[in-house]
């Protein structure tokens, strides 16, 4: 299991509310370099401070844990479908063009 990849959603959902580490920590109780450790992936948090930090965020295990569960990707295709509807009109045409050429690409291999 990569600890890496935990610390990054963590860290993404946080960037996404604004905040900065001491805000997180501050609204979770925990040190500032506890949450820094967590985010660089460092330190696993325990189950109890791990819940504590996806309801402070406002996420789902699913979105902080896409990057080591097996079954991680529907909620990671979710989240950029997300992203992809905030999209403008012509920038959604072009990710589609991208990724027909990267599907049409790999097929050949």
């Amino acid at each position: 299991m990569d600890l890496k990849d935990i610390g990054k959603c963590i860290r993404e959902k946080r960037i996404s509310k604004k905040w900065k580490q001491e805000d997180l920590a501050e609204h979770t109780n925990l040190s500032v370099q506890y949450i820094g450790m967590i985010e660089r992936g460092e330190k696993l948090p325990r189950l109890e401070t791990f819940i504590r930090i996806a309801n402070v965020l406002e996420a789902s295990a699913d979105e902080l844990l896409a990057g080591v569960i097996i079954n991680g990707n529907a909620g990671r295709i979710s989240q950029y479908y997300e992203k992809m509807s905030c999209l403008s009109s012509s920038n959604q045409k072009l990710l589609y063009k991208i990724t027909e050429i990267f599907f049409t690409e790999t097929k050949e291999r």
